[in-house]
């Protein structure tokens, strides 16, 4: 293994200028294609270490070819076994899926056809439009995944078609939720936190600690994705959804250091009180970005209890009603699907995730 550490987008670019580029150029001479290292991978967010070379690590990426070019992938895909060399700066250039239950070393440049890849990671082809299904059965991670990344050359961009154009007009339409879904989405969140900012407190009060840590983290994760979602970036699944929210730009360093004060104080008053912050916090955020009217970003008490809120619900409320989409304003709080499953195996399963939302719409 080469001593010096690569992060992986440099290393996908090294090697497609360097190694597969010239392989395309010298046997397929003609071909349109488009090359990228998006999809699934630390290195894709940007948050790839040496800790990451350990498994499914090395040179790769994507080569992308028009319809025209469709029935040319498995030669391509041969010529490529047969072509690469066994190492690029060190790494193999063949190594094993770790995951897989008979891992046998291949070579991890994949060649599709545009449209069908991006229909088998999103359930449809964005170049022909982004509907509301799209938007809200597509969790934030994969969204991500097809944001992050590097092209590395987007020949197929200037093609005629109905899903026309390459990479970067996929990419481009995929940039961010547009605005009344956007709105929603944000509405969802702090809905959520609204239903369970009270909890803590009536832990506490019932001795149970453990119970209100619990819901603690539940609020602090659900503050880290507000935050991540006022500040247009898609959320990462749990992994990496700390390193995400410390990278933000424009996020008061104050409220990461309250939400982590609220998991560690050791009794419920301080947790309360770093709550409090953060929600305060949160809330002039949401006030900066003048999606509505300027809410009132104190704390009070939750009804007669002896315990503070934020009451969350009404910035959901003002979010709702400044949607202009009769469609989307009437749409239930559930939100986009990944506010609503949050088991692994669902979230992967495409087809299920647009059947649930169907359902959603159609209710």
């Amino acid at each position: 293994m080469p001593t010096t550490y690569l992060p992986g987008t440099e290393l996908a670019r090294r090697y497609y200028t360097e190694v597969v580029r010239p392989l395309l150029d010298r046997h397929a001479p003609e071909l349109e294609h488009s090359a990228a290292l998006i999809g699934w991978g630390s290195e894709v967010l940007g948050f790839d270490s040496p800790r990451s070379t350990d498994h499914n690590w090395g040179p790769r990426g994507q080569i992308f070819v028009g319809p025209g070019d469709a029935d040319r992938v498995a030669g391509l895909t041969a010529m490529l076994a047969d072509r690469l060399p066994p190492t690029f700066l060190g790494w193999p250039t063949r190594f094993s899926d770790a995951t897989a239950a008979t891992p046998v070393p291949v070579h991890w440049v994949q060649v599709a056809e545009l449209a069908d890849w991006l229909t088998g990671q999103l359930g449809f082809d964005p170049r022909a439009g982004v509907g509301l299904r799209d938007w809200l059965a597509t969790p934030t991670q994969v969204l991500a995944e097809l944001a992050g990344g590097a092209v590395l050359w987007d020949g197929l961009a200037t093609q005629p078609g109905a899903a026309a154009g390459g990479l970067g007009a996929a990419r481009a339409a995929l940039d961010w939720y547009p605005g009344d879904v956007w709105r929603y989405v944000l509405a969802c969140q702090w809905a959520r936190i609204g239903q369970e900012e009270a909890f803590p407190g009536r832990c506490a009060e019932a001795g149970d600690d453990l119970g209100g840590l619990v819901v603690t983290a539940r609020l602090v994760r659900d503050l880290m994705r507000l935050t991540i979602l006022m500040r247009r970036r898609y959320p990462p699944y749990s992994k990496w959804l700390g390193t995400a929210f410390t990278r933000l730009p424009g996020v008061p360093e104050a409220l990461g250091l309250h939400l982590t004060a609220a998991l560690q104080s050791p009794s419920w008053p301080d947790r309360e009180q770093n709550l409090c912050a953060a929600y305060e916090i949160a809330a002039r955020l949401h006030n900066d970005l003048r999606l509505t009217d300027p809410v009132d970003v104190a704390t009070r008490p939750y009804y007669d209890r002896p315990y503070r809120v934020i009451d969350a619900g009404r910035i959901a409320a003002a979010l709702r009603d400044s949607i202009a989409a009769d469609e989307i304003r009437r749409l239930p709080v559930t939100g986009a699907v990944d506010q609503f499953v949050d088991s692994t195996d669902a979230l992967g399963d495409i087809s299920l995730l647009r059947t649930a939302m169907s359902a959603q719409l159609a209710g």
